[in-house]
């Protein structure tokens, strides 16, 4: 509970809040929002928002009409007091007369200027500080008649026009679709071309995804290939298996240690014989020296190791590629599990531990490894974690290494008790083999070495998180069900399975079914049951010619593409059948094709009635699948990509690696997560008294008290400088140059993906900042901002965007926070474009929150919008965002309540797009 200061200081920025808008703000008029916790601003913005306000249930207008009568008695005197001087007949800055603009918005030509006109002044970005004033009155009197106009607008252009929103799926929708229907573990499109991005930052537009002839013929040869890894034919393959004790493996090191001590130990008695000194006390074996140290003597996080825990002598767990001498044979018959050992192996965090299997690993089925573990200490807290590598070193220049388990496994076993700890790994999915495994003899001198190896990888951060082992045991093949599930869900049972054609007809047409997503006909059966009795003379088997027709059916249009079953111009804008809102909704939100449930649904006409469609949104959001959705429209969202390309200098920041690399991947796509299944506000992405982080973030933002790989959800204090996307580590570093902040970038970026307000493209021939100029360089960033901006070509940009990129100066390219850079203490006030100052990335975030958050509220509306479409917004589609966005705002601004909106609103169910 607020105390009572604290609450008359509340209600102050309430009133205040509400005063800022629609009028222009100045900045000692909002000063006292600094008494305030972020949290309150928060609330506060939510109060004063126009959009929480009771909206009219959708209105149709038969015959709309623009409101000229209002525009020429109203709406044109105050443009005439306010903006003709600068936009008027005498001056037109920026080439924009507002007093030739044709006011008849829903038929004119002039819709774009209004947008801009709209925007410009809800955002109080006019008229400029110099220009004559613009009373609250009049500004709130031109919003409602502009937003009237263009919602009306909006409307008669979407029962007017329309175009198709026909697209293929992306290569990600498509390898999850494959997934989703054959059972396939492995992403198998990751040598199709990658798909581009369109202006608005999607890989999912109608607009660029199209197809070639050449890319067909690519799609029919992995379709195949999907096929083929799931499914089987001839009898069950025999099992091979690998046994490998701690104690066998570290054998001849223990015997050229106990060799090397024998020596020394003769070497010197000799020594003491020579000079006459008696030794008998100290001659016992334990006084020795060891290579490798002693229990006492080892060095805790260096490299793996071996240990004999009876003596406490250890040697070092090394491994070399040469010859495959380290290669162990496998057997085809189920080792003994040996008793615990004294030997065993000990992984210090971080490190790794190599075993070599040889060339003999098959190609599909399931690789199990089993590892008999423990942590090394009872008390380890938290315990340590244990993750799985595959690779192969042919030579010097010929090697891969890439993590394989999907999950880490949590060593919680006490020493005196180590269990066995378990991963099942489909090769299918282990990319790529060892090219030479088939075709090189193992051991063959001066030839490419084909062996292949697991390694155990200690996925533990902290500096006491060993773990010891003493048994590892890996088969393969390995198959829990002959003929395995996969290929039964192809190969159905049924009654007529002694009759090939009519066995491939059930096969077929059930398979057609969920792969085009609708109910097929007769004639479409039998054009496939064609190709069938074509193939079936040059296949092996039945298997083969079904193999090769269910890969024609998943080539077809029908599934490639995301096309309604009637997409003629006539009924461009028609509500979508069943069929094809089930394909849309799972299309949204697991990026694949429907499952059995919602074409079931489908088929009985049952789907779009408003209990069901809800119902099974939010089953699909409680569906693991709905995990591609927060990657994928987080990664496009927020143009995540340039992440993956940053080269961070690793002298300006030794402390960068993979590992924190992918934390800061991760990051963005864990905070949505947690909002989304608490149904969190979205406001929570401008700022949150809370992070989703894991150890390793913790430690790069200097957080104590979390541990572990898991991302979690933590609590922060106002020192903590964090909270929301704006001061994410990874956000950051995308826009920086790898070895400082870019203010420029981070305002675009801001701009363009926060507040889908993008700046206008920058005027042919801009120059750039001289950086090999003297003066330039020992200037910061800001002030080499400054001195860009004041050029006259560069003046219209830059003032919209260089002071959200200042503010963000405390952070450099990693997103640590910081006072200094080069000596120099960091200033990152700025002035908008309202005289209106931002103290820094606080001073942003109470701006939005106070000021923008209907503003943000419409862009992730229409980000979201966009993606679940697949297909860029128009200005047809204003009207449907604009009442999301209300609804949104009345139903507590929720992320999940977000999505169901979408799900319920006209603009998901109908086809085409408005233009």
């Amino acid at each position: 509970m607020m105390s009572p200061s604290t609450l008359v200081a509340f209600l102050l920025v309430v009133s205040v809040v509400n005063s800022l808008s629609p009028s222009r703000a100045k900045a000692e008029e909002f000063v006292t929002t600094d008494r305030l916790s972020l949290e309150e601003v928060k609330l506060a913005g939510t109060l004063a928002s126009s959009l929480r306000k009771p909206i009219p249930n959708e209105v149709t207008f038969e015959t709309p009409q623009a409101d000229l009568e209002a525009f020429r008695a109203e709406i044109e005197p105050a443009f005439r007091d306010a903006c003709y001087g600068c936009h008027g007949p005498e001056i037109a800055e920026a080439d924009i007369r507002i007093d030739t603009l044709d006011p008849d918005i829903l038929h004119g030509d002039d819709v774009s200027w209004w947008l801009e006109i709209s925007s410009a002044v809800s955002n109080c970005e006019m008229p400029p500080e110099d220009a004559p004033d613009l009373a609250d009155e009049d500004r709130k009197m031109i919003i409602e008649w502009l937003s009237s106009e263009l919602q009306k607008a909006s409307q008669v252009r979407r029962s007017e026009h329309g175009r198709s929103s026909f697209r293929r799926m992306t290569r990600y929708e498509y390898n999850y679709a494959l997934q989703d229907l054959l059972g396939l573990k492995l992403d198998i499109t990751k040598d199709l071309p990658p798909d581009p991005i369109s202006p608005d930052g999607f890989m999912n537009s109608s607009d660029m995804l199209q197809m070639t002839g050449k890319q067909y013929a690519e799609y029919l040869e992995v379709n195949r290939s999907a096929l083929n890894h799931v499914t089987v034919s001839g009898e069950r393959p025999g099992v091979l298996y690998w046994g490998v004790s701690a104690e066998q493996a570290s054998a001849s090191q223990f015997t050229e240690l106990e060799t090397t001590n024998q020596r020394a130990g003769r070497q010197r008695q000799g020594t003491q014989s020579r000079t006459g000194q008696r030794n008998d006390q100290r001659a016992g074996p334990e006084r020795v020296q060891r290579r490798g140290g002693s229990e006492n003597n080892t060095a805790r996080g260096g490299p793996a190791y071996y240990k004999n825990t009876q003596t406490g002598q250890t040697v070092p767990a090394t491994w070399s590629y040469a010859g495959a001498v380290h290669a162990w044979a496998p057997t085809t018959s189920s080792p003994e599990v040996p008793d615990p050992s004294d030997f065993i192996a000990v992984l210090p965090s971080r490190q790794r531990l190599v075993v070599e299997l040889g060339n003999r690993l098959p190609d599909k089925g399931t690789m199990r490894v089993r590892v008999r573990a423990s942590r090394t200490s009872a008390g380890q807290t938290p315990a340590p974690k244990l993750a799985l590598e595959f690779g192969w070193q042919g030579d010097k220049d010929q090697r891969s290494l890439f993590r394989i388990s999907k999950r880490d496994l949590v060593v919680d076993a006490s020493p005196d008790e180590p269990v066995f700890y378990q991963w099942d790994i489909p090769l299918s999915e282990v990319i790529p083999r060892n090219p030479v495994r088939k075709t090189v003899e193992l051991g063959a001198i001066g030839e490419t070495n084909p062996s292949e190896f697991i390694r155990l990888f200690n996925a533990s951060t902290g500096p006491s998180s060993d773990i010891q082992f003493d048994y590892v045991e890996v088969s393969a093949p390995v198959y829990d069900k002959w003929p395995p599930e996969t290929h039964s869900a192809i190969f159905i049972e049924s009654e007529n399975s002694d009759d090939e054609g009519i066995y491939a007809r059930e096969i077929v047409s059930r398979f057609m079914r969920r792969a085009w997503r609708r109910e097929v006909t007769e004639s479409e059966i039998n054009l496939q049951m064609k190709l069938f009795d074509r193939v079936r003379p040059i296949c092996s088997d039945f298997e083969q010619a079904v193999v090769e027709t269910l890969a024609a059916v998943l080539s077809s249009p029908r599934f490639l593409y995301l096309v309604p079953s009637d997409c003629s111009s006539a009924e461009a804008s028609r509500t979508v059948n069943d069929f094809e809102l089930a394909t849309r909704l799972s299309i949204f939100l697991w990026c694949s094709t429907p499952d059995d449930e919602l074409l079931d649904l489908a088929a009985e006409g049952a789907l779009r009635r408003p209990d069901n469609l809800i119902r099974q949104t939010y089953r699909m959001l409680a569906d693991p699948r709905h995990e591609r959705f927060t990657k994928h429209f987080v990664q496009q969202w927020l143009n995540m990509a340039p992440l993956e390309f940053v080269r961070i200098d690793r002298r300006a920041y030794p402390q960068f690696d993979e590992v924190l690399k992918d934390a800061m991947q991760q990051e963005p796509i864990a905070l949505f997560e947690e909002m989304l299944q608490s149904d969190s506000s979205v406001m929570d992405l401008i700022h949150a008294d809370y992070a989703v982080i894991n150890e390793r973030l913790a430690q790069h933002y200097e957080i104590e008290g979390v541990r572990g790989n898991e991302f979690q959800k933590v609590s922060l204090e106002p020192k903590d400088s964090r909270g929301g996307l704006l001061t994410q580590a990874g956000l950051m570093a995308m826009n920086s140059d790898g070895k400082d902040s870019h203010p420029l970038k981070r305002g675009m970026w801001l701009l363009e993906s926060i507040l889908n307000d993008p700046p206008p493209p920058p005027p042919p021939a801009v120059p750039e900042i001289d950086l090999a100029d003297p003066e330039i360089m020992k200037m910061t960033p800001k002030q080499q901002m400054e001195d860009h901006r004041n050029q006259a070509a560069c003046m219209s940009c830059h003032v919209k965007i260089d002071p959200w990129g200042i503010a963000f100066e405390n952070l450099d390219a990693l997103g640590i926070w910081r006072t200094q850079s080069s000596g120099k203490d960091i200033d990152a006030s700025s002035l908008l474009y309202n005289e209106y100052e931002l103290e820094g990335v606080d001073g942003v975030k109470r701006f939005l929150l106070a000021n923008r958050q209907d503003q943000f509220a419409r862009a992730i509306v229409h980000k979201m919008t966009t993606f679940a479409l697949g297909r860029p917004l128009t200005f047809g589609d204003r009207a449907d965002v604009e009442r999301i966005a209300a609804q949104l705002r009345q139903n507590g601004d929720g992320l999940q309540t977000l999505v169901r909106l979408i799900v319920e609103s006209n603009v998901f169910q109908r086809t085409g797009a408005p233009e």
